[in-house]
């Protein structure tokens, strides 16, 4: 429920305050007639079992999500500790973003980033109006094999890259 109230909350204290709030890095993907597109998402997460579904969000100023909206779906490319350069390369405006990057199309022709944690391929479901965001809820028609890379997920947390320790080396 939307209050009648304006915020009086600061957008960089917000900001900064949810920066506490650890999250894994995504790279939304699709491909349309120019070719392959995608921009780098840490609003991403599971939303039902039964369909299988899953959400993100995107800036309503977004250039890359409306030619990914055109093609009707999407692949969630979920990054792995090390691909902290493929996310960096990724968030950037006006770079070619697929430069030096190997991946190889889903069944439905999106692009699938290799050596990620893992992946997903969607139809776009439904999308929704958050402020200055919208948020995308895909349903999942292929998804990464069991035997996909075993590595672990590269964090987003308090501005900067963090990778899990192991719990030992956290206790010493």
């Amino acid at each position: 429920m939307q209050s009648a109230q304006q915020s009086t909350i600061d957008a960089r204290v917000f900001r900064d305050t949810l920066g506490h709030y650890a999250s894994g890095i995504t790279v939304i993907s699709g491909r349309d007639a120019e070719g392959p597109i995608g921009f780098t998402c840490q609003s991403f997460y599971s939303v039902s079992m039964d369909p299988p579904l899953v959400s993100f969000s995107v800036m309503t100023t977004s250039t890359t999500y409306p030619r990914i909206h055109e093609t009707g779906s999407f692949a969630v490319n979920v990054l792995a500790h090390h691909q902290d350069a493929v996310s960096s390369q990724f968030a950037r405006k006006g770079a070619d973003k697929w430069a030096g990057i190997s991946w190889r199309p889903s069944a439905a022709g999106n692009p699938v980033i290799e050596d990620t944690l893992m992946w997903l391929d969607c139809d776009i479901w439904a999308e929704y109006e958050a402020g200055d965001h919208l948020v995308v809820i895909g349903r999942v028609k292929e998804l990464s094999p069991a035997e996909w890379h075993r590595y672990e997920p590269l964090l987003f947390f308090k501005g900067s890259y963090r990778h899990l320790r192991d719990p030992e080396a956290v206790a010493s």
